[in-house]
């Protein structure tokens, strides 16, 4: 009797599975997966408490409603898109993701790197990541207006040209609400460039809502 029950629970799970899209198989298998972020400070807490950056949140957030994501945030404060593109041979072969964010290229800005070098050192970041059959979420960044208008649109324009080239997802704009907000002096620490804790819930927010479909 016991062992008819046993057999009946089975079937209803594979029936549900395959409903699912997955078999009993698949679903055995299947085991945790690796997100890695390779940003600059913005994703590295600079600044503020360890564990109240976005990343550290969508951590947390993942660990509760996707516990089957592992999040491994190899971000570096001051980190250009060279740096990168170096380091992520090695972060690849470590860790292995399914799934890269990578966040970088406004401190190339920073320091008057050319664009077509940044679109150069994130094209070829994405392409190592797709090689490694992991999917990319590419963030992108704007420049204050005291860089003139014309280079700040191109800036902002080239994550959108990458993403349209490469095939991957896009945020346009990890500040948005922040750095556009009625009174974005209260956002951000007293350099003007960093946000505070209380505006990484809006950035995780703001990564959320393209990274969800990705999952």
């Amino acid at each position: 009797m016991k062992s008819e029950l046993k057999r009946r629970d089975f079937n209803r799970l594979a029936v549900s599975l395959c409903f699912a899209g997955l078999s009993p198989a698949m679903a055995l298998a299947a085991g945790p997966q690796t997100l890695m972020v390779v940003g600059d400070s913005l994703s590295a807490e600079y600044g503020i408490a360890r564990g109240t950056g976005w990343v550290a949140l969508l951590a947390a957030q993942l660990a509760k409603d996707k516990p089957q994501w592992n999040v491994v945030n190899a971000s570096i404060s001051g980190d250009t898109s060279a740096g990168g593109l170096a380091r992520l041979p090695g972060l690849l072969q470590q860790h292995q993701p399914k799934l890269v964010v990578i966040e970088l290229g406004g401190n190339d800005a920073l320091r008057g790197f050319s664009l077509k070098t940044t679109e150069n050192n994130l094209v070829g970041m994405v392409t190592a990541c797709q090689k490694a059959k992991a999917a990319v979420l590419l963030i992108g960044m704007q420049v204050p207006p005291n860089y003139g208008a014309g280079y700040a649109e191109a800036f902002s324009k080239m994550f959108q040209h990458i993403s349209r080239q490469q095939h991957t997802q896009l945020v346009p704009f990890l500040l948005k609400g922040i750095a556009d907000a009625e009174d974005p002096a209260s956002l951000f620490q007293a350099d003007r460039i960093h946000p505070k804790a209380q505006a990484h819930p809006t950035m995780l927010a703001n990564v959320w809502s393209v990274l969800k479909k990705m999952l």
